[in-house]
């Protein structure tokens, strides 16, 4: 039982993470246009699907599509996500350039952050409330019981010290200038 419950908790990191990499640092990253899809002949498709996405330098994307006739899509695409970038289309590729962060926005970046964090939190108390209900539901002996529940308590602790050392390096990504 306890391996199935630490199996719940790595992927509540695991989407802890994937969420993390969508709040950005003033870097560009791939991750970045995660969600964006082009209407392509009709059909949203994932933009890294579309093109190769590529990163030359440490505040530019650089998105060459397989297809030449795509470009306008994904041009379109990336201005309806709202992402805070203009893309530029030079008719080859599309160049997005990520600006520098102001302090404003670095801070509310690293709520965003925390707000992440804590409904991460969240989700780990909740698997840990299912747990203890599903063991007191199976009438073990109390001393089992006990130990059970104590095992349960010791993962979330970890898993808990876990969201916060991501959380802090992630503030630190967000804060450095």
């Amino acid at each position: 039982m306890n391996k199935e419950i630490e199996l719940k908790m790595q992927k509540t990191i695991e989407n802890l993470d994937s969420k993390f990499l969508n709040i950005r640092a003033g870097r560009a990253n791939p991750a970045m246009l995660n969600g964006i899809n082009a209407n392509y002949y009709g059909t949203p498709i994932p933009i890294v699907s579309l093109a190769n996405v590529t990163v030359p330098e440490a505040r530019q994307l650089m998105i060459k599509p397989f297809d030449k006739g795509a470009l306008k899509d994904i041009e379109r695409a990336i201005n309806e996500a709202n992402i805070g970038i203009t893309p530029i289309n030079n008719g080859e590729l599309i160049i997005l350039t990520v600006p520098e962060l102001n302090e404003e926005r670095r801070r509310e970046y690293v709520k965003q952050a925390k707000g992440i964090a804590e409904e991460t939190k969240v989700a780990l108390r909740n698997i840990r409330q299912d747990a203890n209900n599903a063991i007191k539901r199976e009438e073990y002996p109390e001393d089992e019981e006990k130990k059970l529940l104590d095992d349960i308590q010791k993962l979330i602790t970890d898993y808990n010290k876990i969201v916060d050392e991501k959380l802090t390096e992630k503030e630190k990504e967000l804060l450095s200038i």
